[in-house]
């Protein structure tokens, strides 16, 4: 069996591998079709993601057909094409009795905390199937960044002519970017990197995209008539930009921490009482983020089409990763065919 293996950090190795054996009572054995490449594989390549050892067998964005699951897996049937959510919960803990499982205390991400789905089979909970009949294996990879975007989207409690800001441009900005823009909001942009500003302009219709520099807090207060946004959302992982973001929020407005870094953040404590902000973190995505936004990309409310600039195949993925890690690159989102 193809498998590519990041052994350790820049190392990527294509290997062959002995298949999974038949599934146990409960899961379901699948051939992965599509794996999304995201900042988290990224940053793994780099050696700076957090809570990541090493080897590692990445893919946690990914669409598959399924092989063979037992009979009671809710009417699953071979060959039937599935989104697979890669968020494996304990279902025990106090955030999993909640109903909070992308928070589970002992939570494991597939292609994170344990081998995901850069491989050709993979053996899976059946309960993390989630099925499309008329959608590509392509666009049900991109599910799950889009479930992290509907998923913070939801977390921040939008209310229509809220107007929104959303920092940093990347997959996860523009996951937030979409699901915002279904709710009746204004959405507004900012990035530091000039053609992704163009992107959201031409490709995802961002009414107002602002450059990351010196001037964005004139451009902001220009843009809302001296308001502000009133729900920010930060999605660099930038430990500079998320502690300049809560400059950003309008009194009485809410910031949704998006992306992740592994330093401490400070604010000025001041500033943040006076404004009575409210402050939320925004972590992967549920089950029922999953379903919204299936429900949604096949009712063409979410868009893919402007998604995936590079792709590659699985026998060549090793070769292409470190060139697509480069921000020369351009990549908004790669694409693995298996």
């Amino acid at each position: 069996m193809r498998t590519v293996v990041l052994e350790q950090p820049g190392r990527l190795v294509a290997c062959d591998a002995p298949p999974p054996g038949p599934p146990a009572p409960g899961e379901a054995l699948v051939r992965v079709r599509r794996v999304g490449v995201c900042g988290t594989d990224f940053h793994a390549f780099k050696g700076d993601q957090p809570f990541f050892a090493y080897p590692r067998i990445l893919g946690h964005e990914l669409g598959v057909e399924l092989l063979e699951a037992p009979a009671a897996a809710g009417g699953l049937t071979a060959g039937d094409r599935c989104a697979l959510e890669p968020y494996l919960e304990c279902g025990r803990c106090v955030a999993c009795r909640r109903g909070r499982t992308n928070c589970c205390v002992r939570l494991e991400v597939l292609g994170v905390h344990v081998d995901g789905g850069m491989r050709e089979i993979l053996k899976v909970p059946a309960r993390k199937l989630h099925r499309s009949e008329t959608l590509s294996f392509e666009q049900l990879a991109l599910v799950e960044t889009l479930g992290i975007g509907a998923h913070a989207v939801g977390r921040a409690g939008l209310d229509a002519g809220e107007t929104v800001l959303v920092v940093g441009t990347g997959p996860i900005g523009l996951a937030v970017i979409q699901s915002a823009r279904t709710r009746g909001v204004r959405v507004l942009a900012t990035d530091v990197n000039e053609s992704r500003l163009d992107f959201c302009r031409r490709q995802i219709g961002v009414e107002g995209a602002f450059l990351a520099d010196a001037s964005a807090d004139e451009a902001l207060r220009e843009a809302t008539r001296g308001e502000m946004p009133t729900v920010v959302f930060e999605a660099t992982g930038n430990p500079e930009s998320m502690e300049r973001s809560f400059g950003f929020v309008a009194s009485g407005g809410r910031m949704v921490l998006v992306g992740l870094c592994q330093a401490k953040i400070a604010f000025f404590d001041p500033e943040f009482h006076r404004r009575e902000m409210t402050l939320l973190s925004s972590r992967n995505a549920t089950g029922a983020d999953f379903d919204r936004v299936l429900a949604a990309v096949e009712a063409g409310t979410l868009d893919t089409r402007p998604w995936v600039t590079h792709r590659a195949s699985l026998s060549d993925v090793a070769g292409a990763l470190p060139s697509w890690a480069r921000p020369e690159s351009g990549v908004l989102k790669a694409m693995v065919e298996v």
